[in-house]
């Protein structure tokens, strides 16, 4: 950055218009700026910094800027700061005027007219300015991008002010912090800090919720265990809370179980009384049974004695049954052999009725060889009915050879008319293919033209519009001009008229003893008289007040007339001059054709498809022919051979089948017949043997009859009982001896016999002691039930406390590293011995590079003897991080920069502005920063250092730089000889300009 002309007018104590040429003074590399106190030379610096970011340093800058405007300036100047200076390879102007409080046109009182600013770049090819923006954000986000820094680190790396350094080497860790966060902007590791600082709070509060739910957990614990679990008296969050409420979980489940096992214990012992209980129950109840039952024999025994008469009848009968059941066998044997004669004889009738004839009177052994004859004759068919099968076979075997020949026929056919047409047809999709891909490309031509068409039928709308506004906005215009005009006149014919009649307004205020205002008399013999129309003050303010309204409103106008101008030029330009409604017919027309294009761009993929699906069609269609006419040609021969085979065996039928329909017609006969003559053989057969059978049995049933002691057979036949008849009679006879046996049994029984002896049985006492022993093992078994339900109670929470824990793990590890690393960065954690937060530890790096910086020209201001080095220690019980010490080369040792003299502070802090400077201006993107300006101290150092520290700035010039020192040493004025005289004085100040010759001698500029 270098600047070239300063131009001030009514800013600060400069109430006239003042110019300074940076050019001439920078020739020299090192100028000077001086003057009285009071006089100015701080304002020219503040009017550098207000022209390039709008305020100027430190308290200065107050009240909107309204406190820079001169007292000594003219009411009707305007405050203005203009800047010509170039920065990075572009010369730049900026104007700015900030606010200004003013009389007003009309009535009384001040108006504030608001802050206006003008940005304009110079042209080299045009050789000519353009405005560049009048927006005060737009050229502050400008000039910062450009110079790569902000106002305050402006203000330190080329505004080096009055003190600041030396007030930077004695200050203590938090101010340099301070300083070097404004300078190098390290707000962004403040907000890894803050944000570290939110995270640990986030995942404390986190960690507290999974606390809270733990100590639920850690209650409803305590709820079911009752006074066996104690909770620990943590809060959430406090360490070790977890390991906590897991050991009181632990004794709680441990009591548990012991009371557990009590209640185990107490429901044995009940079980057992409970056991012994029922015992002595059963025992009761076992001794009035046996009471009972002795009674019951007894009471059995004298019925039996009652029914001993019938006992004996019963007897007999059964004894004469017994002696017919010898003669039974002999009956069944002769009662089945007539029945099986019987049936006989009906089924060989009925085999006889099934035959012919000419076989009704033949015997078993007949109709047995008339059945061998027909089944050789059967045997005999069994090869013609296989060839009858084969014949069948033939016949539609040729059937299917007639219906393949039809079919293939008929795909031949079919498949000659459809190859007919395919060269018309193959051609007509690849001719719709074709005009798809024709129709996609035409509609991407077309869509590329659209955006351009409807944007400037946008702006043709837009241009329409404007040019009816422009017209409103011109005679809107004219219009307030000429309203302004009248009440400007008509201001000024007031005003007039109220200077003439001034005397009679001054009169009007005079009183007896008064000194008049105008000549100073105490008396007023003839004072002038008011005439009819007199103009007052406040109809002259009335008049100025509506004036100045009328201006605002006409200025008002214009700028809105311009801004519609520049609006009409923008969209003519973008339009041209073609009517709207042709470019709206020329954008629907383009929209249509589009439209159509991609309708019929549309049909490629289909149309592709069907060519496709056609041409396999072909190749299927083709593949057919060709098989179906190799099909047709093999048939032929397979055709002949079936025709020869067929014929054979048509005449070998005939002879087989007889007069029979079919040969197998012929062996159905056949079969029917041997079956029948063979079933009616067995049949006669059977009857034959059945009547031998009941012959035999007539006379082993009368031999049986007399060896059994009865007369006649019929006589056995009546002295058997049926089944049922000798059941009831067997039950009834084993009923009474069962009877007899079980009263004997009863009667003789040892423990019956002795319970009847006893006294009777009390079954209720017995009952009750039963009942009673009972409820107290179901109390027993309720209270083993609770103690069991409360274990598995805790376990389950034990559990679900446990899982919550190896939850919250993972997230109280992250908040024990959060707050570790936040700790660690704020510089309160014990890991960060230096108690250095994150910010200043990057700001102590920068203050390295500074010192670094420095260190290479103070060791030329003093004579190689010092240099400044950072120092990390920590200050007291402060934190570390930004100390700085100077080396003392002819002690060797290192000491705080507090002990310095004035002189030496003054080019150390010297040394450490320009190091900071050059630190800065890498930090900022390598701006070169060609002007430095450095405010006052050089009257602290004796002759020859004076002569050191203008020699290291005079090396500035080295790197083209020129140095302008703001200084009130009168030797600096002899060494220097470029310079910038500040002059004070009752009208404001002036400044005065000497330019550098490289003769020696000094040039006067103009003031």
């Amino acid at each position: 950055m270098r600047l070239h002309r300063l131009d001030l007018t009514a800013f600060g104590p400069f109430g006239t218009p003042q110019s300074v040429d940076f050019d001439e003074l920078s020739a020299a590399g090192i100028f000077l700026l001086h003057g009285p106190t009071g006089a100015g030379k701080t304002s020219v610096l503040d009017a550098v910094c207000y022209a390039l970011y709008g305020s100027v340093p430190g308290a200065r800058q107050s009240g909107q800027g309204l406190t820079l405007r001169s007292d000594h300036a003219a009411p009707g100047t305007r405050t203005e700061v203009t800047l010509e200076l170039t920065v990075a390879g572009r010369r730049l102007e900026v104007t700015r005027q900030p606010p200004w409080e003013r009389p007003k046109k009309r009535g009384t009182g001040t108006t504030v007219e608001k802050a206006q600013s003008w940005l304009r770049e110079y042209d080299a090819v045009a050789g000519a300015w353009k405005d560049l923006s009048r927006s005060h954000q737009e050229i502050g986000e400008e000039v910062t991008q450009l110079l790569g820094m902000s106002r305050e680190q402006f203000c330190q790396v080329v505004l080096l002010p009055q003190g600041d350094f030396a007030r930077f080497l004695r200050a203590d860790a938090e101010a340099r912090g301070r300083l070097l966060g404004r300078l190098f902007d390290t707000r962004r590791f403040a907000e890894v800090e803050k944000r570290l600082v939110e995270r640990r709070r986030t995942t404390e509060a986190r960690v507290r919720d999974g606390d809270s739910a733990l100590l639920a957990d850690a209650h409803r614990m305590q709820q079911v265990a009752g006074e066996a679990m104690e909770l620990p008296e943590l809060a959430p969050g406090d360490p070790g809370l977890a390991e906590a409420v897991l050991a009181a979980a632990a004794v709680a489940r441990s009591t548990s179980r012991e009371l557990l096992t009590t209640a185990h214990c107490g429901r044995l012992a009940a079980e057992s009384a409970q056991a012994a209980a029922e015992r002595a129950l059963e025992d009761v109840r076992e001794r009035a049974r046996l009471q009972r039952r002795f009674a019951d024999a007894r009471e059995r025994a004298a019925l039996l004695e009652e029914r001993a008469g019938d006992h004996r009848e019963a007897q007999a009968r059964m004894e004469r049954a017994r002696k017919a059941e010898s003669v039974a066998p002999a009956l069944e044997l002769r009662e089945a052999a007539d029945t099986e004669h019987t049936r006989a004889c009906a089924r060989a009738a009925r085999a006889r009725d099934l035959l012919p004839r000419r076989f009704a009177d033949a015997g078993a052994a007949g109709l047995a060889a008339a059945a061998r004859r027909t089944a050789e004759e059967l045997g005999g068919l069994e090869s013609a009915r296989r060839g009858e099968r084969r014949l069948a076979g033939l016949v539609a075997e040729r059937a299917d050879l007639d219906r393949r020949e039809r079919d293939d026929e008929d795909v031949l056919t079919e498949t000659e008319a459809w190859l007919a047409d395919w060269e018309a047809v193959r051609a007509g999709l690849r001719a719709r293919v074709e005009a798809a891909q024709e129709a996609a490309a035409r509609a991407e031509q077309l869509d590329g033209r659209r955006e351009p068409t409807q944007r400037r039928l946008k702006a043709a709308r837009l241009r329409d519009e404007l040019a009816r506004d422009l017209e409103a906005a011109q005679h809107k215009a004219l219009a307030s001009g000429e309203q302004a005009q009248a009440a400007r006149a008509h201001w000024l014919d007031l005003k007039e008229q109220r200077l003439n009649g001034i005397a009679a307004e001054l009169a009007a205020t005079l009183a007896d003893g008064t000194p008049c205002a105008v000549c100073g008399a105490t008396e007023h013999p003839a004072p002038a008289r008011r005439v009819e129309g007199h103009v007052d003050r406040e109809t002259e303010e009335r008049a100025l007040t509506a004036s100045r309204h009328a201006e605002e409103r006409q200025a008002q106008d214009e700028r809105a007339l311009g801004l519609v101008r520049e609006a009409l030029a923008a969209a003519t330009a973008e339009a041209g001059d073609t009517p709207t409604d042709r470019l709206a017919a020329e954008a629907e027309e383009g929209e249509e054709n589009y439209a159509r294009a991609r309708r019929e761009a549309s049909a490629l993929h289909p149309a592709r498809e069907e060519l496709r699906q056609a041409e396999q069609e072909h190749e299927r269609r083709t593949a057919a022919q060709r098989e179906a006419a190799v099909r047709t040609a093999s048939r032929v021969g397979h055709r002949d051979r079936l025709e020869r085979e067929r014929v054979a065996l048509e005449e070998e039928l005939a002879q087989a089948r007889g007069a029979a329909e079919s040969v197998a017609a012929r062996a159905a006969e056949l079969e029917e017949l041997a079956a029948r003559l063979t079933e009616a053989a067995d049949s006669v057969r059977v009857a034959e043997g059945t009547a031998e059978r009941l012959k035999a049995a007539d006379g082993r049933l009368d031999e049986a009859a007399f060896r059994a002691g009865f007369d006649t057979p019929r006589a056995a036949a009546d002295a058997l009982l049926d089944d049922t008849a000798h059941r009831e009679l067997q039950r009834r006879l084993d009923a009474r001896q069962t009877e007899e046996a079980a009263v004997r049994a009863v009667l003789a029984e040892p423990d019956t016999a002795a319970a009847a002896q006893q006294p009777p049985a009390d079954l209720a006492a017995a009952e009750r002691s039963a009942a009673a022993a009972a409820e107290r093992l179901r109390t027993a078994a309720s209270a083993q039930d609770a103690a069991a339900r409360r274990c598995a109670e805790l376990d389950q929470l034990s559990t679900r406390a446990s899982d919550g824990v190896r939850r919250l793990g993972p997230l109280r590890e992250e908040y024990d590293r959060v707050a570790r690393l936040a700790g660690l960065t704020a510089g309160t954690s014990a890991d960060n011995e230096r108690k250095m937060r994150l910010e200043a530890y990057v700001l102590a790096a920068r203050l390295e590079q500074v010192a670094a910086a420095a260190t290479v020209r103070l060791q030329r201001m003093s004579s190689g003897r010092y240099t400044l080095v950072h120092s990390d220690d920590r200050a007291g019980r402060g934190r570390s991080g930004l100390g700085l010490h100077v080396v003392d080369a002819w002690t060797g040792r290192e000491r705080d920069t507090a002990t310095l003299s004035g002189g030496e502070t003054f080019f150390a802090s010297l040394a450490l502005a320009l190091g900071l400077a050059d630190v800065v201006t890498d930090e900022a993107g390598g701006v070169r920063l060609d002007t430095l300006f450095i405010d006052e101290g050089f009257g602290s150092l004796d002759d020859q250092t004076l002569d050191e520290v203008l020699d290291v700035l005079d090396s500035l010039r080295e790197r083209d730089r020129s140095v302008g020192i703001v200084s009130h040493v009168a030797d600096l004025r002899r060494r220097i000889h470029a310079q910038l005289e500040v002059v004070k004085g009752r009208s404001g100040s002036l400044v005065r300009q000497r330019g550098y010759r490289p003769s020696g001698r000094l040039g006067s500029g103009d003031e």
